[in-house]
């Protein structure tokens, strides 16, 4: 698996330097060791490999189970180490796999909203990526993705399209003994999102941008 894995990382690597103008921000910010939760917003099927080859450890994905119906797909991405989760919700053996991974020290990759977006604006996101790291206490880091939305079609590769990959500062969620509320829940995804959105340009921002959340006062 690791010769694998290292050589598809090689090849994707190449891949992105040769055919997009590519630039990875923060990467100071990536914790050398430990567990580690990465949260992204997700625009193109280029996001995952491309997280893949900007975060310099090695990824487990959090992938939707349909990808893992058909044998060549499943081949592939169980091969990368990803696992399936149904969309919008966090089944327990998914969340038992993750916390497993995370306890050994491990890095799990999640896209909080779910599937991509239509207009490249972050939308709501359901609180899987939340209560895993409500559970597990592991550092998340947060990742704004920008440009990927271009990668569409053959015609990109003639252009180069500029990709930004903006890495920010890992952080934890506020925690509090018991079981976790519905509305804690909301929060914490709240927080997450904030901080994605905090990485991108604000055009990408959606539902997530602060602007939105400031009402005239008449």
């Amino acid at each position: 698996m690791n010769w694998f894995y290292h050589t598809g990382r090689f090849i994707t690597r190449l891949l992105v330097s040769s055919l997009t103008q590519c630039e990875v921000k923060g990467k100071e910010n990536i914790p050398a060791t430990g567990p580690l939760l990465v949260v992204a917003n997700h625009l193109s099927l280029a996001d995952p490999p491309l997280l893949g080859v900007s975060i310099n450890r090695k990824m487990m994905f959090m992938a939707k189970e349909e990808l893992f119906r058909k044998p060549f797909t499943r081949f592939f991405i169980k091969k990368f180490g990803a696992f399936p989760v149904y969309r919008g919700r966090l089944s327990r053996a998914a969340l038992d796999n993750a916390t497993q991974l995370l306890s050994r020290g491990l890095v799990i990759a999640m896209f909080p909203e779910g599937k991509r977006s239509q207009n490249c604006c972050l939308e709501e996101a359901f609180p899987g990526s939340a209560m895993l790291a409500w559970k597990c206490q592991a550092p998340v880091l947060p990742v704004g993705i920008s440009g990927t939305e271009r990668i569409h079609g053959l015609r990109w590769i003639l252009k180069r399209p500029k990709l930004v990959v903006n890495i920010g500062k890992p952080f934890h969620l506020s925690h509090s003994n018991g079981k976790v509320s519905k509305e804690e829940l909301c929060q914490c995804t709240e927080s997450i999102m904030t901080h994605i959105a905090e990485l991108l340009p604000e055009r990408y921002r959606g539902v997530y941008d602060r602007k939105n959340e400031i009402k005239v006062q008449w």
